[in-house]
């Protein structure tokens, strides 16, 4: 039997005794019933008050079984509810020590600020991508909820330095602010950038007109997902099909094409090659749509004699088999 319901049985057999006294004197005396349960409740209690009249023989006998049974449940009480007191500090001391040891193991993983819907669904698609992740949430109904879900999860405010930093913001590779407030997403970021200048930051933004602050505070990126979600939806209607390709396009045998963004690392034999001579579409099925190149600001649609360089993000599609066939490339000399 578990402690919460050892602890409800208990209310009940407490309530239970007092009916049983109040009612036992009713009978045996003759009292009113607030008389009787007032001499049951100082029975049970043992607080040395007088008796409320005379008792009879009967009543003596029946008040002698009261105080052995109340003393018994008042006994059981205490120790149980301490048990659960003891029992409930240990487990959340355990758990959270569990947990920052679990964070410790983590280097470039992702931060999720808020398990509401947004963080929820943030988390479901950053795991699908084999992301680490840790999310920090204040509400416990949230934070049993990710840990439901199998989530690192560390229960604190994010706009506190200290919690960033038991989340392992300083070996994060980029955090992702989703709380419904945008005061609080402000003051997240702030602290966030100030801990690892590095970091790759994405704020949400509830109102449209608080992105300009939130870019100020230090976000990379700010996404409005009231925005987002009504551009999505005006594509249904106006290009279905493009957007469907875009979310996730199924093939026939049941496999996915997704479109995912590598970097190329220095030491890849990609990083010097042409994109002819790489041959990528041939070695690992992965069609290159297009390349990102940090010192020229922006996309690029690549040709045959586009030269690679170490650093370079490339924008490619194919299935999860294919994506991994090409991110060994990015990473391993030939």
């Amino acid at each position: 039997m578990t402690t919460r319901r050892r602890l409800l049985r208990i209310v009940f057999v407490a309530v239970l005794t007092i009916a049983i006294g109040t009612f036992g004197y009713m009978v045996i005396e003759g009292w009113s019933f607030s008389d009787a349960a007032f001499m049951t409740i100082i029975t049970l209690s043992t607080v040395g008050y007088g008796v409320v009249g005379v008792l009879s023989d009967a009543g003596r006998f029946f008040t002698m079984l009261l105080i052995l049974v109340g003393v018994g449940v008042i006994v059981y009480s205490f120790s149980t509810f301490g048990e659960y007191l003891v029992s409930a500090t240990m487990q959340g001391q355990l758990q959270r020590r569990r947990t920052r040891r679990m964070i410790k193991k983590l280097n470039n993983h992702v931060v999720i600020c808020g398990y509401g819907r947004v963080g929820k669904g943030t988390a479901k698609t950053l795991r699908n991508s084999r992301q680490e992740v840790v999310v920090i949430e204040s509400d416990q109904d949230r934070v049993s909820q990710a840990q439901d879900d199998g989530l690192i999860v560390l229960e604190g405010d994010a706009s506190q330095d200290e919690v960033l930093h038991d989340a392992g913001l300083s070996k994060a590779n980029s955090i992702i602010v989703t709380t419904g407030e945008d005061s609080l997403n402000l003051f997240i970021v702030l602290s966030a950038r100030t801990i690892n200048p590095d970091l790759l930051i994405v704020a949400r933004a509830n109102n449209v007109a608080n992105e300009v602050k939130l870019r100020r505070a230090g976000a990379d990126r700010v996404v409005s997902p009231y925005l987002i979600g009504g551009q999505h939806m005006a594509n249904i209607v106006v290009r279905p099909h493009v957007t469907d390709f875009f979310d996730v396009v199924t093939l026939k045998d049941g496999e996915e094409i997704w479109i995912e963004e590598l970097r190329i690392h220095p030491g890849s034999y990609l990083a010097g090659s042409s994109v002819g001579e790489a041959d990528i579409r041939r070695k690992t099925g992965v069609t290159l749509i297009a390349l990102y190149r940090q010192q020229e600001g922006g996309n690029t649609v690549p040709n045959a004699e586009t030269r690679l360089e170490a650093g370079d993000q490339l924008l490619v599609l194919g299935t999860r088999v294919q994506l991994a066939a090409l991110d060994k490339l990015t990473k391993n000399a030939a």
